[in-house]
């Protein structure tokens, strides 16, 4: 750098109010100075802003004296830092590194989890850049339910990433939340596909359990659901074992229970936010279409994928028709799905809750395990346990404003 020039930080804070950042750019213009950095944040209405700039030596005393007047006229304090050449090209350096984003979410984000967050980053030689609170005010009231998120932008490359992210699932669950930690990439801002499993993910039950209830069988089949889901047997072979105790039930059955579906908590909020902002959504599912087409109706998804139960006379034969939508089929599905709109596969979120959601969960850009079994949370890429369905939106990196925003239009 040319030895004419100086480098000064300057570190603007106080109440927050119009006109402070547009004043103090403007002080540097008059001058001709060079922003080479600008960062600014508000907190609880109180403003921290910080402005790095380059200008002629003899010009940096005008400017560092016009600023220091106009900050008493705006009642905020300001302090200079000089920075050297080294320390410039040092920070020019870390720009090219990798960058992460880390997801906090749960019911209210504590200090503990903050605090045992961050010093993991800063084991593994990670620089936290930015936090940003996702979700709205958190209410004083110590029983109402809320649900916070809290993102933080780091850079670095972690000594070890894979002890990085045993160290974040012991945090979530010796803490009870949930922690994301995903490559900030192009990708990530450009998804477009979500596919969710149905039964337990999309609805707060197994259809074929509600079923089995309706035909006597309901301990039965429900044993043989909870086994598979664990992963402790094939879901094929599980799926026929159930689907041939429901032999003789009324078709109408189906109408009702299609009729009272517990919908999930937080998923009339994401696949209403989704579809606003253009995403396409798919149910790939090992339970059945009438049930998935009746979702598709009532929320407007584009893809439906699943089993189709063979129906005689008005009753269930205890046989199904076609291929057993199973995990291989699901994670061949949403290949496919992908390949229809032209995607890459980063490009695709999956979201389910049993093992046999796992191969789909490992060939999308983004798999999160919802409320999953032990087995299924280690397995998969990203995990929600902590809040409802709608935490999928921030791990995305949707605020509340821009929620809010969407439900008005």
């Amino acid at each position: 750098m040319n030895q004419s020039n100086e480098i000064i930080l300057v570190k603007i804070s106080g109440d927050d109010k119009p006109g402070v950042t547009s004043s103090l750019a403007a002080i540097i213009a008059k001058h001709n100075a060079t922003i080479l950095d600008i960062g600014q944040a508000d907190i609880h209405n109180s403003l921290s802003l910080g402005i790095l700039f380059k200008s002629k030596q003899e010009d940096s005393g005008f400017i560092l004296k016009d600023i220091l007047f106009k900050c008493s006229e705006l009642g905020v304090s300001v302090r200079f830092n000089p920075i050297t050449e080294e320390e410039y090209n040092r920070w020019v350096s870390m720009q090219g590194k990798n960058r992460y984003i880390v997801t906090l979410l749960g019911r209210k984000i504590s200090a503990e989890l903050i605090a045992s967050v961050s010093q993991v980053l800063a084991e593994q030689g990670l620089n936290i850049d930015t936090i940003t609170r996702l979700t709205g005010r958190v209410p004083l009231e110590e029983d109402t339910v809320t649900k916070a998120s809290v993102e933080m932008s780091v850079r670095g490359t972690p000594k070890d990433k894979q002890f990085l992210q045993s160290e974040f699932l012991r945090i979530s669950q010796d803490l009870g939340y949930d922690i994301s930690f995903q490559e900030d990439n192009l990708f990530r801002r450009n998804r477009r596909l979500i596919c969710f499993d149905m039964d337990s993910t999309l609805i707060e039950t197994e259809v074929i359990d509600e079923l089995a209830e309706r035909a006597g069988v309901g301990n039965e089949v429900k044993a043989i659901t909870e086994s598979a889901m664990r992963g402790e047997i094939d879901f094929c072979e599980s799926f026929k074992r159930r689907v041939s105790l429901l032999k003789g039930l009324d078709e109408s059955v189906m109408q009702e229970i299609a009729e009272n579906l517990p919908i999930m908590e937080g998923a009339d909020r994401v696949l209403h936010i989704l579809k606003k902002y253009g995403y396409k959504i798919a149910i790939l599912s090992g339970g059945f279409t009438y049930f998935g087409n009746y979702l598709k109706q009532r929320f407007g998804i584009d893809y439906v994928y699943a089993n189709e139960l063979e129906i005689v006379d008005g009753k269930l034969t205890g046989n199904y028709v076609g291929d057993i939508v199973d995990g291989k089929r699901k994670a061949e599905l949403l290949r496919l799905i992908a390949q229809i709109e032209n995607l890459d596969l980063q490009q695709v979120i999956a979201v389910g809750d049993g093992a046999n959601d796992l191969p789909m969960l490992h060939s999308a850009g983004l798999g999160i395990a919802f409320h999953a079994k032990p087995k299924v949370k280690e397995n998969a890429k990203q995990s929600i346990s902590s809040i409802g369905l709608d935490g999928v939106l921030y791990m995305l990196g949707f605020k509340d404003s821009y929620i809010e925003d969407a439900k008005r239009r």
